[in-house]
């Protein structure tokens, strides 16, 4: 089923407060351990995702709490106030015609049910002005801003990754997200590849409704057990037609330029 039926259908179900409802989502057990191995031997073929045993970093987005359902996936990035988190931004503002979602929360290393770093609520979020007057594909990412838990922010918790901008089109990458239809996430690597001038391309089975923003993580340090995001799943088609190829905005100066003014007003707020 398209991404763009889904919208449709999540705006009827998850919207009854805000101005706006809930778009499309999309989204092994391979640990971080095989990492090395997958670099010197990437897949061949079409890989298939596999359910994920890490991740804590990677959650799944909800409206207001987590009795109703998982609609998209966001990931904590570093920041100098600590506590963002990125996403596609038709998980937080549909387009063109919309505004932005309110009372969402974020919930870390969600599994069947459990919210084991805690639920993080949504105090803001920013996505690019191209993206929210005329829905421009190329700019499909969005940022989002916590607000504190117990005394500590989301990095404070969790650690976060980096933001890798302009680092190309091809990258070794892992891609773990939560499908609408499961409580527990999904993961797969392989290298991405270039769609069109600002698209970027991942080829792996498994990555339904649900996985819009699911971070594209490159560079992973198993010392710090960090990485850098170089996409999330959204852009052309909205992330993808179906579950087996999905696409991510390129993440250039554009991206960067966002992330500085969702980083001023994190600081602001």
């Amino acid at each position: 089923m398209g991404r763009v039926i889904w919208a449709v259908f999540l705006a009827v179900v998850l919207s009854g407060c805000a101005a706006s409802s809930v778009p499309r989502p999309r989204t092994s057990s391979t640990g971080w351990d095989r990492e090395r191995f997958l670099r010197a031997h990437p897949p061949s073929g079409m890989p298939t995702a596999e359910p994920a045993s890490f991740g804590k970093r990677v959650g799944a987005l909800f409206s207001h709490d987590t009795k109703g359902d998982h609609f998209c996936t966001a990931s904590a990035v570093d920041s100098p106030n600590r506590n963002l988190i990125i996403t596609a931004a038709h998980c937080i503002h549909p387009g063109k015609g919309y505004g932005y979602l309110s009372d969402l929360v974020f919930v870390p290393g969600y599994r069947n049910g459990n919210a084991p770093y805690g639920i993080w609520k949504v105090k803001s979020q920013l996505v690019d002005t191209r993206w929210s007057s005329d829905s421009d594909p190329d700019l499909d990412v969005g940022f989002a801003i916590l607000e504190p838990l117990n005394g500590k922010n989301i990095a404070d918790v969790l650690g976060a990754n980096l933001l890798g901008i302009n680092q190309g089109f091809t990258n070794f990458v892992r891609v773990t997200g939560y499908p609408m239809t499961s409580d527990s996430p999904v993961t797969c690597v392989n290298t991405t590849t270039q769609q069109y001038k600002y698209q970027m391309r991942f080829a792996c089975k498994g990555y339904p409704p649900g996985t819009s923003g699911s971070p594209w993580l490159t560079h992973f340090d198993p010392k710090t057990k960090r990485g850098e995001v170089v996409g999330v799943i959204g852009g052309y088609h909205l992330g993808g037609k179906g579950d087996d190829v999905s696409y991510s905005s390129y993440f250039d100066d554009d991206v960067r330029r966002l992330y500085e003014e969702a980083v001023r007003e994190s600081v602001a707020n």
